[in-house]
């Protein structure tokens, strides 16, 4: 279990993020236009993955916004911006926003990637939902990065994850 803060109050996720330098773990996680996404759909490729708990918040959608400016200029790398918010909320921001250089990806069918990589809360008012995360993986499919947000309200560390690439 790890712990961070919302606003100053503890709370917990069901693990630690994988370590860097393990293997990235496969998932199943939902495309704007409802297909399923795996790890397999990205092997080769540089990805940074960016999970927090709703686009809907402020934080969140500064952090799509980012991660959307910064990727136009990375080659062989995808953005892969995760949350358990449906795939048709993500669209409706990435369409209102004009974002095009990050890939939206849905964990809302059963929360298993959360839970496979440990950042889901168990506690707390955005218990179920993602804790706010980045997780890089170069393009022999190792963990190169890992951050998980300390303060649920502060933005991850853009240049770390990155510079880790």
């Amino acid at each position: 279990m790890a712990q961070v803060t919302m606003k100053g109050t503890p709370v917990n996720t069901k693990s630690e993020l994988p370590a860097v330098g393990s293997d990235v773990k496969d998932f199943n996680l939902i495309a704007g236009d409802l297909s399923t996404k795996t790890w397999a759909d990205y092997k080769g490729q540089n990805v940074v993955m960016n999970i927090f708990p709703s686009v809907d918040t402020g934080v969140c959608a500064t952090s799509v916004r980012s991660f959307n400016e910064k990727a136009a200029s990375l080659e062989n790398t995808k953005v892969l911006c995760i949350s358990r918010d449906l795939p048709f909320a993500q669209g409706r921001f990435c369409g209102a926003e004009g974002i095009e250089n990050v890939e939206m990806l849905s964990d809302f069918k059963t929360g298993q990637f959360g839970d496979d990589y440990g950042l889901n809360f168990v506690d707390g008012p955005f218990t179920g939902l993602s804790s706010r995360c980045i997780v890089v993986v170069n393009a022999d499919g190792k963990i190169v990065h890992t951050e998980q947000v300390s303060e649920i309200v502060d933005e991850p560390n853009y240049e770390a994850a990155l510079g880790s690439l």
